[in-house]
C-alpha cells in the first residue's frame, strides 16, 4: 500500500433495537467514537430487535429504508430519541420520522407493508444470535463482543482501546 491509498477502516459493528432506551443512551458514545477516529472507524448498524419491544422490527425495516434513501445515521438517531413515543405510537411514528428528516414518507410506508428489508432485518439478527448477542446495545469490535446491556459503563474507553491496538497494529 502506497501513502495514497487509504487504509481500510476499523469495523465497529453496533447490535441495535431501535426502541430500546439502553441503544438511545449509547448514541453518546457512538458519535464520540466517530468524532474521535472520522474514517478510520466504520461504524455500522446492524439490527437486534427484541421480543419485548413489538415495534422494534419494524423500526429495523425502516432504519433500512432510510438508509436506502441516505439518511440511515441520522434516521436511527430520530427514532431512538423517541423510544417512548414509538412504544405508544408504532409504524405512524416511523413515517413521520421520515417525513421529518425529508425522506420520502410515502415509500417509507410502503417498505414497511411490503416487507422489503425484512430479510436483512432477519439475516442480522440471526448473525447476532450465532455469536452469542443477547441483548443491546452489544458492539463487536476486532472480534471481541462488549456487552452494553447490563452496563455501559467504560465500554466507550474499552472500545476505544481495542480500536487504538488495531490501529498501532497497522503501522
Amino acid at each position: 500500500m502506497n501513502d495514497s491509498t487509504p487504509a481500510t477502516p476499523i469495523v465497529l459493528d453496533v447490535w441495535c433495537d431501535l426502541q430500546c432506551p439502553d441503544c438511545h443512551r449509547a448514541l453518546t458514545d457512538v458519535h464520540a467514537l466517530r468524532a474521535r477516529y472520522g474514517d478510520r472507524l466504520d461504524v455500522r448498524l446492524r439490527h437486534f430487535p427484541l421480543e419485548k419491544h413489538r415495534h422494534a422490527h419494524a423500526a429495523a425495516q425502516a432504519a433500512e429504508e432510510a438508509a436506502a434513501q441516505g439518511r440511515d445515521w441520522a434516521y436511527v438517531d430520530a427514532v431512538l430519541a423517541r423510544t417512548a413515543d414509538l412504544d405508544r405510537t408504532g409504524e405512524p411514528l416511523l413515517v413521520e420520522v421520515a417525513r421529518e428528516l425529508g425522506l420520502d414518507a410515502e415509500e417509507m410506508d410502503t417498505a414497511l407493508i411490503d416487507g422489503r428489508h425484512m430479510l436483512i432485518v432477519d439475516a442480522d439478527q440471526a448473525e447476532g444470535k450465532a455469536i452469542g448477542v443477547t441483548g443491546t446495545p452489544t458492539y463487536v469490535i476486532g472480534g471481541e463482543r462488549l456487552d452494553g446491556g447490563k452496563s455501559q459503563d467504560g465500554l466507550r474507553g474499552r472500545i476505544e482501546e481495542i480500536a487504538d491496538r488495531l490501529l498501532a497494529g497497522r503501522g
